[in-house]
């Protein structure tokens, strides 16, 4: 089959091309993003690997050959699965790849706000050696950690903020509870989870959750609470969430994912002292790199044998 990577912002694809040219087939690369730029170039491709193209109804009409879409990473927003399905496409990501560091990632960013920590380095090295400035401070073990979606990355993140001595409770509708869960997080109603959380991190896809915190919701959770989004732009109304720190309604926020990255240093919302931001980078480390590239190349590679995908999206 041939297998064609849309669109990649990576260094080099030795790892997807040495997968596929061990399986005996070749990888071209394309720069395709826009529906225009991947119906152009990118003709005859059976299997497409993607990272940021929108691969829309239209562009499944307009690629006839196409079977299987594989996104580098675990949203699939940009493609349209609905479509896909309609068609006979297979989709599917790679959703296991970098769990331990989306859950790292939203820890430290919880911890560091909690603790103060970027706060108190500024305050340190540009006025005064003064820890007061900080307070109030509280111990992890009388703070109540909220996890929206426990799914793979959510379970872990809720694991490893139990065992730092948070009471960790979790939403989500999907959730199957059991005698393994059942030690580090407790499920409850997403409007108990608000009101009682003093953090809250996201672990919810986007598609369903669109400003899910909204000017309500923040008027419900704590006026001290940090909310932390590891997941997708748009799950946080940004318009909202800004007024909620310039009135005070929480207490701050972690953000790695915005609506319209990039985003431009001139944002709102940075200039909050309470906000730390990370360019989606949660997902990263060298381990996880290589791994996700990996993977992507092993799935084309086992649909192309006509072998069951490890990740599948949807069911054709």
């Amino acid at each position: 089959m041939k297998v064609i990577i849309t669109d990649c912002d990576h260094d080099s694809i030795a790892i997807e091309q040495k997968v596929l040219a061990d399986a005996g087939m070749e990888l071209k690369l394309c720069q395709a993003v826009t529906e225009d730029e991947v119906i152009e170039q990118c003709q005859g491709a059976e299997i497409f690997i993607v990272q940021y193209a929108k691969i829309s109804d239209r562009v499944m009409e307009h690629c006839p050959d196409l079977k299987y879409i594989v996104r580098y990473g675990v949203g699939v927003d940009s493609v349209d699965v609905e479509a896909a399905t309609r068609r006979g496409i297979q989709v599917g990501n790679v959703p296991d790849y970098g769990m331990n560091e989306v859950a790292d990632h939203a820890i430290s960013l919880s911890l560091a706000l909690l603790r103060k920590i970027v706060l108190m380095n500024d305050h340190t090295k540009q006025k005064t050696w003064d820890y007061t400035a900080s307070i109030p401070i509280h111990r992890f073990s009388e703070m109540t950690a909220g996890v929206v979606g426990l799914g793979r990355i959510g379970r872990n993140y809720a694991q490893k903020m139990h065992a730092l001595g948070f009471r960790v409770i979790g939403y989500d509708p999907y959730f199957q509870p059991s005698a393994e869960t059942d030690a580090y997080v407790r499920p409850v109603a997403m409007d108990e989870l608000i009101a009682e959380s003093d953090v809250i991190s996201i672990h919810c896809p986007l598609n369903g959750n669109e400003n899910l915190f909204s000017a309500e919701t923040f008027r419900k959770m704590k006026d001290t609470a940090v909310l932390i989004n590891v997941a997708r732009g748009g799950i946080i109304n940004e318009e909202d969430l800004e007024a909620a720190l310039e009135n005070g309604e929480i207490g701050g926020a972690g953000l790695d994912c915005m609506i319209g990255e990039p985003v431009m240093p001139d944002a709102p919302l940075f200039c909050h002292e309470n906000v730390l931001v990370t360019p989606h980078m949660a997902w990263y480390s060298e381990e996880a790199a290589s791994e996700l590239k990996r993977k992507v190349a092993e799935e084309a590679v086992r649909f192309a044998n006509g072998e069951p995908i490890h990740y599948p999206v949807n069911h054709v």
